[in-house]
């Protein structure tokens, strides 16, 4: 049935013994798991190195893109910018075209018109200076005064209309 055996002659049998392929697959790996613990700690600190690496490089690339990108937009952006600025500009000038046909075919002047008046004005005021002699300075002002109203033609007061009586 049973045979009887001590622990200590087991053990001398077992290294005695000749081994079986599955235990040196066994022993195999165990021997890959304390070479895998030796070397762990310098294929971690190779793998973190790597990791680094990779990641400066991916950022450069990034990076590079996003210049890229940014580039393109401002390109985009100014060609836009100019494009709407040249249409804004068209509109401005057709919508101040309109408006003055339209004031012109109403009869109100322009700046321009204004311009030429108030030149005309000035010239016209230079050539009466010129051409009246040098009032006499020791004339006193209330004469003048008078003189003007006297040439001034009175107008008569408008009598109350019958629409402005009914209003009050």
């Amino acid at each position: 049935m049973a045979k009887s055996s001590t622990p200590s002659s087991e053990a001398t049998q077992a290294t005695d013994a000749p081994k079986a392929p599955s235990q040196e697959v066994w022993l195999a790996g165990l021997g890959a798991l304390a070479q895998a613990q030796a070397r762990g700690t310098q294929a971690f600190e190779s793998l973190v190195s790597d990791g680094l690496a990779f990641q400066r490089k991916s950022q450069a690339q990034a990076q590079a893109r996003l210049h890229e990108a940014t580039a393109h937009l401002t390109h985009l952006a100014q060609d836009f910018g100019q494009q709407a600025s040249g249409r804004v500009d068209k509109l401005e000038h057709l919508f101040e075209d309109r408006v003055a046909k339209a004031l012109h075919r109403l009869g109100i002047p322009t700046l321009q018109d204004m311009q030429v008046l108030q030149a005309r004005i000035h010239a016209l005021e230079a050539q009466l200076a010129q051409s009246q002699p040098a009032a006499p300075k020791t004339s006193s002002k209330a004469p003048a005064k008078t003189a003007a109203k006297a040439a001034t033609p009175k107008r008569a007061k408008p009598s109350a209309s019958p629409a402005k009586t009914k209003a009050h």
